[in-house]
């Protein structure tokens, strides 16, 4: 990390013989070195305005277990619609989140690839009907205050598989302005389910970290990290799929996200027996698309 040095005053040393000469005079004061340059970080949304995101999520998944072993890759393109429908006199924003269109596939090793395009296909293959009746629908009504603290969320339909991004609707932003190398977090309970039907909750959380500003865009490096200390595989492969890390671009002025670009590759040994693995690597990101450009995702 980063951190600016401050420069150490210099004391001049004097001559007994001068100190009478200059009692009488003003000391010159010490060069004081400039404070830091603090950026303000907040959502500046507008009411009646549109927002609109391109979402893409790959991932793939190699799972061997008692010899076999089975391959897995699953791919979306979407295209993310949040109507911003008030702004109250806080700053509080409320929008309407819903998705425009999603092209989905599903590979598994040794079965026929399944698809889906929300633009070209009448109707979803199985496993994608909730998918397809989310399509151009309001899927929840969601309230957040500059920083992105959620306030307010009115869930209207069930979510599946566009574009996940572990559960936050923005990332969070410091309450305050900030210097570069300041770094917050975002803690979170995930709840893994053991052998016996329990279910144990996984302290985690999303740490940030500004790294740098230039021509108004802040880089912010991103990392989900595991708190509770964790040694039974069963619970480590649930987790894998959480580890990600990468880099948000935020347009100070505007106030909003330009990008999120995340990504993770981990593996796990023994959850369900000795010679069982796990091999998790997955790319997701979700790109601003300018309000001049509303042709939907290709």
């Amino acid at each position: 990390m980063k951190r600016v040095s401050l420069f150490t005053a210099l004391g001049a040393v004097f001559a007994l013989s001068a100190a009478r000469s200059f009692a009488d005079k003003p000391s010159a004061a010490a060069p004081a070195k400039d404070a830091a340059e603090k950026y303000l970080l907040q959502y500046k949304f507008h009411a009646g305005e549109q927002i609109r995101a391109k979402v893409k999520h790959l991932a793939n998944v190699e799972t061997t277990i008692s010899g076999t072993t089975e391959k897995t890759t699953m791919a979306s393109l979407s295209t993310k619609l949040w109507h911003v429908t008030k702004v109250d006199p806080t700053g509080a924003m409320t929008f309407e989140n819903s998705v425009e269109n999603v092209d989905m596939r599903t590979h598994m090793s040794g079965r026929q690839e399944v698809r889906y395009n929300s633009e070209t296909d009448k109707q979803a293959p199985a496993g994608y009907a909730t998918v397809a009746n989310s399509i151009g629908k309001v899927l929840s009504i969601i309230t957040i205050d500059r920083s992105g603290e959620v306030l307010k969320r009115d869930e209207k339909a069930v979510q599946q598989g566009v574009g996940a991004s572990g559960g936050l609707i923005v990332p969070p932003l410091p309450k305050t302005a900030v210097e570069i190398g300041h770094v917050w977090d975002a803690p979170s309970i995930v709840k893994v389910s053991l052998k016996d039907g329990t279910f144990k909750d996984i302290k985690t959380r999303q740490r940030y970290e500004l790294q740098k500003v230039e021509s108004g865009v802040a880089a912010i490096a991103v990392e989900t990290q595991i708190l509770t200390p964790v040694t039974n595989p069963e619970i480590q492969v649930q987790l894998i799929q959480r580890l990600t890390k990468g880099e948000i671009r935020f347009d100070i002025a505007a106030g909003r996200t330009l990008s999120q670009h995340l990504e993770l590759d981990e593996q796990a040994l023994g959850f369900s027996g000795a010679d069982s693995s796990m091999h998790y690597a997955a790319r997701f990101t979700e790109d601003l698309i300018p309000p001049e450009t509303k042709t939907a995702a290709k």
